[in-house]
């Protein structure tokens, strides 16, 4: 692992401190509605700007996009991309699947992936070219399993036609997949990197979910579907990820199911 790595990882765990703080005072954890199936909570804002401040202070010339507050600008062309709680309506729920993600950014590609898990203690992290780790083991996706033999994350955004999930649902379930929705899309992405689930599909997700779980999948061994990190931060997009002998197939299914390419 890269010393930058090593910080990020770092500043994930102290982060996740911090939201575990909230998570056990449900009572006390101030909620707001930013719209339909779409929660912000006092912890989801504390536990960023905490991460903004460690990641400004760790590296103060790189810039910085988060979910909840607006970019921070940077002059080394290094960005990093932070959701401080992923899978907040889990969060707000008392459902213990949720995670602090941070990506590391440049020209395109991401090159630093960190998913925090802070209930079940797991960090998942992967550093391009140099594999990817869960608690300090190595990640090997070697998974010859057909997809009737496993399991299939899937997400549901909201700012796509509800259509496009009801088929994919409906396609997996004809090819006697069995599927799962735990409402945190990067946990989903990390479980596939540990071969706990087959492959992911979301018709659209935000970067600040998808980048470091897609980076960590890829160097654990499985295959991700091919896109322009800098384009993902501005405009978000779908996501397919799989082991090695599902990938085509998923991929074939998410482009029947959403009707749309890239």
């Amino acid at each position: 692992m890269t010393d930058r790595a090593a910080q990020i990882v770092d500043i994930c765990r102290e982060a996740g401190q911090l939201a575990l703080q909230y998570f056990k005072d449900q009572e006390a954890l101030i909620i707001d509605h930013k719209g339909h199936q779409d929660f912000v909570s006092q912890a989801d804002k504390n536990v960023e700007l905490l991460t903004r401040e460690l990641l400004h202070k760790a590296f103060p010339d790189d810039a910085i996009v988060g979910e909840e507050h607006a970019p921070s600008p940077g002059s080394s062309g290094f960005t990093w991309v932070i959701d401080p709680i992923d899978g907040t309506t889990n969060f707000i729920n008392g459902i213990p699947a949720w995670t602090v993600v941070i990506a590391g950014v440049q020209d395109g590609q991401t090159h630093i992936g960190v998913i925090h898990d802070p209930c079940n203690a797991e960090t998942y992290v992967a550093v391009r070219g140099g594999g990817a780790f869960l608690n300090d083991a190595p990640l090997t996706l070697d998974d010859a399993r057909a997809l009737h033999e496993g399991t299939v994350g899937i997400g549901y955004s909201n700012r796509v036609d509800d259509q496009g999930i009801v088929r994919l649902v409906t396609a997996l379930v004809a090819e006697r997949a069995m599927f799962y929705r735990n409402a945190s899309g990067a946990l989903s992405l990390a479980y596939v990197a540990a071969g706990r689930l087959l492959g992911y599909c979301e018709e659209h997700m935000n970067a600040w979910d998808c980048l470091a779980g897609q980076l960590i999948v890829a160097e654990a061994g499985g295959r991700v579907e091919a896109q322009d990190a800098d384009v993902m931060i501005r405009d978000g997009g779908r996501v397919v990820v799989g082991s090695a002998v599902v990938f085509d197939q998923l991929l074939d299914i998410s482009r029947t199911s959403f009707g749309q390419d890239f």
